[in-house]
């Protein structure tokens, strides 16, 4: 059976408790890593990039994988990877919440250098401030416990 399809996602997860736990160092490796399990589930990358405390992933989604699950196994693989690396010493884990808005692809190359510029735009707004304007652009209450719930 095949398919088309146009569902893009801008994916954002954070660290257990936000901490700076992802060591840019090794970023490459571990963006690697979700790349390899991103096709794997048959999806496509466009683009990933983070800070020390959270991630940006904008991909598409295949047809036969629900979004939940494409989620937790990005998360629990490269979870595991990390801790087992010896790559991330600080690294506890991540946050149970996630944030997953659509776009159209025609918002892909706006996206793709937004998430590109994560260093230089985090020089101006927190994390939290950022999640709190995507939320306000999407029309999403946004639940502040979203930052500090863990378990």
């Amino acid at each position: 059976m095949s398919a088309y399809r146009q569902i893009l996602y801008h994916i954002v997860f954070r660290t257990k408790g936000s901490r700076k736990s992802i060591n840019q160092k090794h970023v490459v490796d571990l963006y690697n890593y979700i790349w390899g399990i991103i096709k794997n589930k048959k999806c496509v990358l466009f683009r990933i990039n983070g800070m020390e405390d959270h991630l940006h992933i904008l991909s598409d989604l295949h047809p036969s994988v629900a979004l939940a699950d494409y989620i937790r196994e990005i998360k629990v693989s490269s979870g595991k990877w990390m801790k087992e690396s010896g790559l991330f010493p600080g690294f506890d884990g991540w946050g149970i919440k996630y944030c997953a808005l659509t776009y159209s692809y025609k918002e892909r190359n706006t996206l793709i250098d937004y998430i590109k510029n994560q260093q230089e735009h985090h020089k101006r707004e927190s994390f939290q401030e950022e999640i709190r304007r995507f939320f306000k652009e999407e029309g999403v209450d946004l639940d502040e416990k979203w930052f500090w719930v863990d378990s």
